[in-house]
């Protein structure tokens, strides 16, 4: 029995020939070798005549009719491949982070659409070689645009972001050139019509609308609304407890409680905090003139505000000083630290008044994420620690910690300079000095931050949500004198 005769049908707008046999598609080709490779299938000798009209009918052309460009196609498919897998890689890497890790169920929601999205692009780029080969399935067309479109969307968010700032990072490196391609992806893909062939091209359209939409919302609600519309809130306490008398020697011990909480909905670092407890005093002024001091206790850097009518010459001993919870450390809402110290005082000592104040730098967790290097202390006394080593004819004494800020929004993270908390913790001789910063670089001698600090840490500390707050208590050192009836 013969074999029904094969059909080679004109080229498509690609430059492929359908083949057909007994009216069924049987396959098809982009050449002459495609086509004998195709006939070896079905059964004919390798060697086959193509030329023989009762073996082989050609319409729309003869067997030298072949005006698919390899070259071109295979170059397409390449360079399409490369964007998508590109921009998917891209994608992932940026919304993993948020995906697993955000503090914030929008943040969540966010991360996972980005994963999401480079996932579809990922699908995408196999559609690729159906598209730009044998098309057998009907909606690889679809499926490309889809991914060219979610390309430009994202990496145009990413690239808008960085041009707001403009600080270089590697990955504009990658968003950068992936936004150029989309536009070329999709103008290409809007010329071919790839859309043909979906049922509802329209409904489609709007789904995709709507994702996009839906994406930009949840992204302006975790990286901006939320952030800003919960307010920060810590209460912090300085008391002083029943003073003792010793039995034995001539000394007042005096307890003191510290204590900071977090009486807001948002969990929030310490990124430096210290308390001190001081001892002070000042001459009469019988005749009222204390108030005249002002001018020259500020002259001299002194506390002008501790003036009075008939107080002149005040000074301020410190007692004890130290570090309250310690830099790295969060309290969750509805969390608080506790600290006691027990201070003993002579009862020979000339105060007028025992103070003590608690200082806390504190910043919103939901904004940045603060890496477990921060909470290494480097001391300025040790040799051993040189990029932070500072000679005591140098410097006062003092303690740096330093680590990373990360920003909670990941897609931040991508289109910013890394940022760098560093908190400071400096003994001055008579008291503490409490300092922190945010910067846009990563300090490696401590001497020279803090002089360059001031106004990119101003800019910074209002992006992360940083503020001081301070507790202060005070209590007249005569009524300490009259402990146990004395």
């Amino acid at each position: 029995m013969n074999k029904p005769k094969v059909v080679v049908q004109p080229p498509d707008g690609r430059g492929l020939r359908e083949v057909t046999m007994g009216g069924k598609t049987v396959g098809s080709a982009w050449s002459l070798q495609g086509l004998r490779k195709l006939l070896r299938r079905l059964g004919h000798q390798e060697d086959v005549d193509v030329e023989d009209r009762s073996l082989i009918i050609w319409l729309g052309g003869d067997s030298g009719t072949w005006p698919a460009s390899t070259g071109r196609r295979r170059a397409t498919i390449a360079l399409m491949m490369a964007g998508l897998l590109g921009s998917m890689v891209l994608l992932i890497v940026v919304g993993m982070p948020d995906a697993i890790g955000a503090l914030t169920f929008a943040g969540r929601v966010t991360g996972l659409l980005f994963a999401f999205a480079g996932a579809v692009q990922g699908v995408a780029a196999l559609a690729v070689l159906d598209y730009w080969g044998k098309r057998r399935l009907k909606f690889s067309g679809a499926v490309i645009l889809l991914g060219a479109f979610i390309a430009l969307v994202t990496n145009g968010l990413l690239l808008f972001m960085w041009l707001e700032e403009r600080e270089y990072t590697p990955y504009v490196l990658t968003y950068l050139p992936l936004t150029g391609w989309s536009l070329w992806a999709l103008q290409l893909l809007l010329r071919e019509r790839a859309w043909k062939g979906i049922p509802y091209p329209k409904q489609f359209a709007a789904g995709v609308t709507a994702t996009t939409l839906l994406a930009a919302i949840n992204l302006a609600y975790s990286a901006l609304y939320q952030p800003t519309s919960a307010p920060i809130l810590f209460d912090l306490e300085v008391k002083f407890g029943t003073p003792q008398a010793d039995a034995n020697r001539p000394v007042i011990h005096l307890p003191v409680t510290f204590r900071a909480r977090n009486s807001g909905k948002v969990p929030a670092y310490i990124t430096s905090d210290g308390y001190g407890i001081y001892g002070s005093s000042a001459k009469h002024a019988s005749d009222g003139s204390g108030l005249l001091e002002w001018r020259k206790l500020l002259d001299a850097k002194t506390d002008g505000s501790r003036v009075g009518r008939y107080e002149k010459s005040p000074t301020r001993e410190t007692i004890s000083a130290a570090r309250f919870y310690g830099p790295g450390n969060w309290l969750e809402p509805g969390e608080q630290y506790v600290k006691e110290r027990v201070v003993q005082l002579p009862r020979s000592a000339t105060y007028d008044v025992i103070e003590a104040d608690l200082t806390m730098t504190i910043m919103r967790k939901d904004r940045g994420r603060i890496d477990d290097e921060f909470a290494v202390p480097h001391y300025s006394w040790r040799p051993k620690d040189k990029q932070f080593y500072c000679p005591p004819i140098e410097c006062y004494d003092h303690i740096i910690n330093r680590g990373r800020v990360l920003h909670n929004n990941n897609m931040i993270n991508v289109t910013r300079q890394p940022r760098y908390v560093v908190s400071y913790y400096g003994w001055t001789g008579s008291s503490a000095e409490i300092q922190s910063y945010i910067l846009s670089y990563k300090p490696r001698e401590a001497l020279h931050f803090r002089k360059e600090a001031k106004e990119e840490d101003e800019r910074e500390r209002k992006r992360y949500g940083v503020a001081l707050t301070k507790a202060m208590a005070a209590i007249p050192f005569a009524q300490l004198l009259r402990v146990n009836g004395n």
